[in-house]
């Protein structure tokens, strides 16, 4: 047995985000995002057809869930606010009743010793704002600093640590490539434009920030996905794996870590005409305001190979410069269709100690997506989740060895607290410590792996 003893003061807790776990309720005031839009426009595209108000209510559920935090460890929880709930038309007029509604839930968090740590967007473009183009639009950045504004006057006095936006990249990938987040179209400048306005606005909210003299600190969530080449010793195969990380990865973190975009990634966008537009006050804004806090949110790696046939799109794409390499023997999860790779959590952490500064970071997402978990129930009406503490367990090891090593992790958040809503599957895939009896009235009973993180907590560490 090994002890793996964690820092004092590290932040044991997991994430979830509004659109995903509020739901909609007579009187609540919130205006529709892109997510209420779609599920209108196309019920069909959603697993069940079951839609964004159909969430775990979080809005009406508040004591009951804080209860719930305490009981499986947390001292701290990440969530997002909504922007289309506080602002329902994306600018202008405040909804008193969503003020109301995240100041209980702030205040709970902090009588039950619970950190809350904020993000203010989380794929939920409030429609008003998508109809004048969302992110493509400039004028969505001056709104976004505005709400970003009113985030910070609302609750900064309780709120220290604020996050900008939640995965950038995904709004670039399911909306303007890949089809998955509305708008759901393919045009690669649009992409390019959408992910340039995002670093933008978080630029400009970062700044208002501190033109304010909030005293916490502020910071952004980004998805990486470590690109490994089929080969090593193959340079047609790393230099495609470097623009895949360039892509995916480094368009965000060297902004937002270092105050400025990889040369790389400009060349090859500039060779093919895909440069955003943008003003020169933009790259000395982005420059001067980095964040002060990373979250990193790991899954899963990609494994990239240099282009050896035409890709399937007739447009542009970001698979111009690689294709998808299906390594033979990978671990993965089936339900979700993901490698499981645990190391590749520790080179993300290494990779930030290495290359960027060393600055504080904390894992603000990592989890494991599994289809009928309720074949699991015991007869007490548990979940044995077994393999998700085996999941989280090995993911741990890895940081504690990142740690070790000199990393400036600061702690460790799960996705999710309780099962929820996602996105276009819906609830096809279980996520949480806790489950969610949507049929039973939204009943929810701790798993084993929330009993199980509740001793990990308590104790800083493990055994294994």
């Amino acid at each position: 047995m090994t002890k793996y003893q964690f820092p004092q003061d590290f932040y044991w807790g997991s994430a979830a985000s509004g659109p995903q776990s509020e739901g909609r309720y007579e009187g609540d005031g919130k205006g529709d995002s892109i997510w209420d839009l779609w599920y209108k426009k196309q019920p069909e595209l959603f697993f069940n057809q079951v839609g964004p108000e159909k969430t775990s209510q979080a809005y009406i559920r508040i004591k009951e869930d804080v209860a719930l935090l305490k009981a499986t460890g947390h001292n701290s929880y990440r969530t997002s606010i909504q922007w289309s709930r506080l602002i329902p038309e994306g600018r202008g007029a405040v909804n008193p009743a969503a003020v109301a509604f995240y100041n209980e839930l702030i205040d709970e968090l902090i009588a039950n010793d619970i950190e809350p740590f904020i993000n203010m967007y989380h794929f939920d473009m409030p429609a008003v704002l998508q109809a004048e183009g969302g992110w493509t639009n400039r004028a969505t950045v001056d709104a976004y600093e505005e709400y970003a504004r009113t985030c910070f006057e609302l609750f900064g006095d309780r709120v220290k640590k604020w996050f900008t936006h939640n995965e950038p990249i995904v709004p670039v990938e399911g909306g303007y490539l890949y089809e998955f987040h509305y708008p759901a179209i393919v045009n690669l400048k649009d992409a390019v434009q959408v992910a340039f306005h995002e670093m933008l606005s978080s630029a400009r909210a970062i700044a208002a920030y501190r033109e304010m003299k909030q005293d916490g600190t502020i910071g952004i969530v980004l998805n990486l996905t470590p690109s490994y080449p089929r080969d090593e010793n193959n340079a047609a195969d790393v230099k495609a794996a470097q623009f895949a990380d360039a892509f995916f990865n480094r368009s965000f973190l060297d902004p937002s870590v270092k105050g400025e975009y990889p040369a790389d990634l400009v060349a090859d966008l500039k060779a093919i005409d895909m440069l955003p537009t943008y003003e020169a006050a933009d790259l000395e804004l982005i420059k001067n305001n980095t964040v002060d806090l990373l979250g990193i949110n790991y899954y899963q790696p990609r494994r990239i190979k240099a282009r050896e046939t035409a890709h399937n799109y007739t447009v542009p794409m970001p698979e111009d410069f690689f294709e998808t390499y299906d390594m033979p023997g990978k671990k993965m999860n089936p339900y979700r269709g993901w490698e499981i790779y645990e190391k590749g959590i520790y080179d993300c952490l290494t990779n930030i100690r290495e290359n960027y500064g060393n600055i504080p970071c904390y894992i603000s997402e990592n989890g494991m997506g599994v289809e009928n978990e309720e074949r699991f129930i015991d007869e007490n009406g548990q979940i044995n989740d077994d393999y998700r503490i085996e999941f989280v367990t090995d993911h741990l090891k890895f940081v504690h060895q990142a740690i070790q090593e000199g990393s400036n992790v600061k702690g460790y958040h799960m996705w999710t607290f309780i099962d929820n809503w996602s996105w276009l599957n819906a609830y096809k895939n279980r996520y949480g410590f806790v489950s969610l009896d949507l049929a039973n009235d939204g009943k929810r009973t701790i798993k084993k792996s929330g009993h199980w993180y509740k001793e990990v907590a308590t104790n800083n560490g493990f055994d294994a």
